[in-house]
């Protein structure tokens, strides 16, 4: 499940935690490092779990709608084909869903607010109408309903922002990469396959084997971080005479140490590649000067053989 890039920023992350509070010990900043990793597929299971609820907000809309003094003719003949969408049972039935779902005590029965906020802008929507309208009924086409939903209404839905904060302190960072699998699990449905757990890693997916594991990696390149990071450290300090440690920022520093920990790591891995990767980190973590920042210090990290 989770790529090298998200990886890095675990590392990263755990790394600058230790820059913030030195009295972190490696087995501390391991431990978050394990913590961060599985909050991310946490959350895909958490998303994955609104598509009941939110079915059911609309179950209950019609049913209320009926239920009215003087209903229209609409109301009482109203197109139940949303209601009836087949992706939204086969989770409620999945055993092995429902039983992770259950263990990790996930439920949105609390936040009708964001269903009903949620419900009503999906239903004006031009997408949801021509769903209901097609004349076509399908898994299929139910399925892509789902990831138009999941990839157009999400990611920037501040009551969601506002729930997942709350819930943890990893998940909003991770709200676009776990809708990301989401959407793949519900077009792997909508090919009617059986639903499963993506693996934690990526290199533990069929069809990767042979490849470098992907927990050693992340592994390695924090224990390396973590153990150099006062060396690291003191070189960035001699290439910046006129900035004491005080005064540079600490999320470079724990982004210039993973590069240059992944530098030590792996050797033969071309310098360019991994500059650019903690650049890329950098525009999304740190300041708007810092990507020039991490670049210039990092090709002359790694070039002089860290």
């Amino acid at each position: 499940m989770l790529n090298r890039r998200i990886l890095r920023i675990k590392a990263f992350k755990a790394v600058y935690c230790y820059a913030e509070n030195h009295g972190m010990t490696l087995k501390d900043a391991e431990a978050l490092l394990d913590i961060s990793c599985e909050s991310t597929r946490d959350l895909y299971l958490f998303l994955m779990a609104l598509c009941g609820p939110l079915t059911a907000e609309a179950k209950s809309r019609i049913e209320a709608a009926r239920s009215k003094f003087n209903p229209t003719e609409e109301e009482l003949h109203p197109n139940l084909k949303f209601v009836e969408n087949r992706i939204a049972p086969l989770m409620a039935q999945d055993p092995d869903f429902t039983k992770l779902v259950s263990k990790k005590k996930f439920s949105w029965d609390q936040y009708d607010v964001l269903l009903r906020r949620l419900y009503e802008r999906i239903r004006n929507r031009k997408y949801f109408k021509e769903y209901l309208e097609s004349g076509e009924s399908s898994l299929e086409e139910d399925a892509r309903l789902w990831v138009k939903i999941y990839e157009r209404e999400l990611e920037d839905d501040p009551d969601l922002s506002d729930i997942l904060e709350d819930l943890s302190i990893h998940w909003n960072d991770d709200l676009g990469y776990a809708l990301g699998w989401c959407c793949r699990s519900f077009l792997a449905l909508g090919k009617g396959e059986t639903w499963q757990l993506p693996p934690l890693y990526q290199s533990e997916l069929p069809g990767h084997e042979g490849f470098e594991n992907d927990r050693k990696f992340v592994v390695t390149l924090l224990r390396t971080a973590f153990l150099n990071y006062d060396d690291f450290s003191a070189r960035v300090a001699e290439l910046t005479p006129k900035w004491t440690r005080d005064r540079l920022c600490t999320t470079d520093l724990a982004l210039i140490a993973c590069g240059m920990a992944e530098a030590k790591a792996w050797p033969a891995v071309s310098p360019r590649i991994i500059i650019n990767e903690y650049v890329e980190i950098s525009k999304y973590y740190s300041t708007p000067e810092s990507s020039g920042f991490v670049n210039g210090l990092l090709d002359k990290l790694i070039n002089q053989n860290v």
